[in-house]
């Protein structure tokens, strides 16, 4: 091998970066919530060669692949901690702060908010949307709104707490039914 070559080789080593999840890690992409890294693959991609998480979306039943130098960007970020848990409970129980704005406009506040991905912001659209039984009902949208934010918070509480999905849902329920 030539010393440019073996230059060229060192490079594309140092260049490399370094791996933040492992094989079986739960994970949360921001817009589709939480998956597990399935594998770590290489594929030749436009003339370029990529390093691709594979995340399964078991709900989904649907794979992505991440490309490890853009998982950051992506908003690829392991599970929350206990901490912030805590917190997204907390304000589950915390007093409705729905405005009296267009639906339309709260509905795009809403909807950012589910995709960021943060289970705080994720907990306030679930706290806003809730409704009580001697509420008046939702619309259409609302619910579908509210199903998927409580659909992602459960599911990334289930994975913290290794719990399944159906219990998440029945301990959430219960915080809000207590409110």
């Amino acid at each position: 091998m030539s010393p440019a070559a073996k230059t060229t080789a060192k490079t594309k080593e140092k260049a490399k970066p370094s791996l933040e999840f492992d094989k079986g890690d739960y994970v949360v992409y921001p817009t589709h919530g939480v998956g597990k890294v399935t594998g770590i693959e290489t594929q030749e991609i436009a003339g370029q060669e990529l390093t691709l998480f594979v995340i399964q979306f078991e709900k989904e039943r649907m794979t992505l692949r991440v490309p490890i130098s853009k998982a950051k960007a992506s908003g690829l970020r392991r599970l929350s901690n206990r901490k912030v848990i805590d917190s997204a409970l907390k304000t589950l129980k915390g007093k409705s702060r729905a405005k009296r704005t267009m639906w339309s406009r709260r509905a795009q506040e809403y909807e950012a908010k589910i995709n960021s991905g943060d289970p705080v912001s994720i907990a306030e659209v679930v706290r806003d949307l809730h409704r009580n039984a001697d509420q008046p009902d939702q619309s259409y949208s609302e619910r579908q709104m509210y199903q998927a934010a409580l659909d992602r918070l459960a599911r990334e509480l289930a994975a913290v707490e290794t719990i399944d999905h159906d219990a998440a849902v029945e301990k959430l329920e219960k915080l809000l039914q207590s409110t």
